[in-house]
C-alpha cells in the first residue's frame, strides 16, 4: 500500500504569483487551514515544493 501524506495549507494565496494559485487550487485546497490527504508520489512532492511556503505536511 502506497503511503500517505497530509498537507495543510497554512497561509493565503492573496498577493501570490498565478502558478502557485494554481498549485494550491490542484491541491484541492484554498482555505488556510484546510487539509488534504494524498498518496506520497513525486508529482504532489513536487507541487508541495513549489508553495512549501504555503503549507505544512502534518501526520
Amino acid at each position: 500500500m502506497a503511503s500517505k501524506i497530509k498537507v495543510k495549507q497554512t497561509a493565503s494565496t492573496i498577493d501570490r504569483p498565478k502558478n502557485q494559485k494554481l498549485i494550491i487550487k490542484a491541491l484541492g485546497l484554498g482555505k488556510v487551514n484546510k487539509v488534504r490527504e494524498f498518496n506520497d508520489t513525486p508529482q504532489i512532492r513536487g507541487m508541495v515544493e513549489k508553495v512549501k511556503h504555503l503549507v505544512k505536511i502534518i501526520n
